[in-house]
């Protein structure tokens, strides 16, 4: 048999057994092919996956943009049931420009959550100061969604020589207008909760107002997604009993008070999920913030409309920042 033949069929069984290998690992891990997703997302975007161990919690972090000593230093959190993901279309809307760091918060995306006790706000704007220090050598402008909002706003105002600059997203942490998803939270229920593909549909339909931004789901992503939350449901539950219902409900908009940072406020005119009558709720405790109303967006704006957004995080740096100090 001639050399090139010998070589062809090396070839096809070398192809044929990683073909293989790729069916067993996504029948054990069927999620594998999401997170393969949202690497391809990452690399497309320059950005690298950083990991890091900060008092004993692993963080898995994005990270990317200039390499001028003197950009600023983005730091951008996610929300509940969200991850660094989120992030990624504003994200290539600024690279290059600033320094981008997008983790996942312990307990979420690929950081770690066993043993990590409390995902409330409190303890979470807690860790996210400790990456902060290890992470960073200077302030932080320090953008937050829903969720993550409210983790930032706690932040912003316990540890002011970390922030320079605070961006509050379709914000969770203040009693705001009664609608059926807040009264579902104070009702006990997971309204995020998904079970099936009807669930997973309506949990999308409550998240964005415009229904191109959802993110394509080819099969069989869709059905891979619904196990993975059904998988999650218990510890969706158990935050969702620390930020909605719990002793520290409306402990952001408490701190709100005693923020001193050139501030921004960012709404989805359709939020369904923290009503847009909570961004005013926030501006009484922060006068010196910008509010900015998306008349196109329900309450996923990092993503429906990260032009806009982008736009105005690049007002927000433009703002003259706080006196600083170095970190503490």
């Amino acid at each position: 048999m001639p050399a090139w033949q010998i070589a062809l069929i090396v070839a096809a069984l070398v192809a044929a057994a990683f073909v293989v290998a790729i069916a067993l690992r996504l029948r054990r891990d069927p999620y594998a092919l999401v997170r393969a997703e949202f690497a391809r997302e990452r690399m497309a975007l320059g950005l690298a996956r950083q990991v890091v161990e900060i008092d004993g919690i692993r963080w898995v972090y994005a990270e990317g943009g200039s390499r001028d000593a003197d950009a600023p230093v983005l730091v951008m959190l996610h929300g509940f049931t969200g991850s660094k993901e989120n992030w990624y279309p504003v994200a290539r809307r600024l690279r290059g420009r600033c320094r981008l760091l997008i983790p996942d918060l312990p307990g979420w995306g690929e950081s770690r959550r066993e043993g990590v006790a409390g995902h409330g706000f409190a303890a979470q704007a807690a860790r996210v100061a400790a990456f902060i220090r290890a992470t960073c050598d200077k302030p932080v402008t320090l953008l937050g969604h829903s969720m993550g909002g409210g983790v930032a706003a706690v932040l912003a105002a316990r540890e002011p020589r970390l922030v320079a600059r605070v961006g509050l997203f379709d914000a969770a942490g203040v009693r705001f207008a009664d609608n059926q998803f807040g009264l579902d939270v104070l009702a006990g229920k997971n309204p995020f909760g998904v079970h099936d593909r009807a669930s997973l549909a309506r949990y999308l339909d409550v998240l964005f107002h415009d229904r191109c931004a959802i993110p394509a789901m080819p099969w069989p992503a869709r059905d891979i997604l619904v196990a993975h939350r059904r998988r999650e449901a218990a510890f969706e539950q158990s935050v969702l009993d620390e930020i909605g219902r719990g002793p520290e409900q409306f402990l952001p908009g408490e701190e709100a008070a005693r923020i001193r940072q050139p501030a921004l406020l960012a709404w989805g005119a359709h939020d369904r999920v923290i009503d847009p009558s909570a961004m005013d709720l926030y501006a009484e405790s922060m006068p010196q913030a910008r509010k900015v109303l998306l008349a196109g967006s329900g309450h996923m704006t990092v993503t429906e409309q990260p032009d806009d957004v982008a736009a105005a995080i690049e007002g927000l740096l433009a703002a003259e920042p706080a006196k600083q100090g170095a970190h503490a």
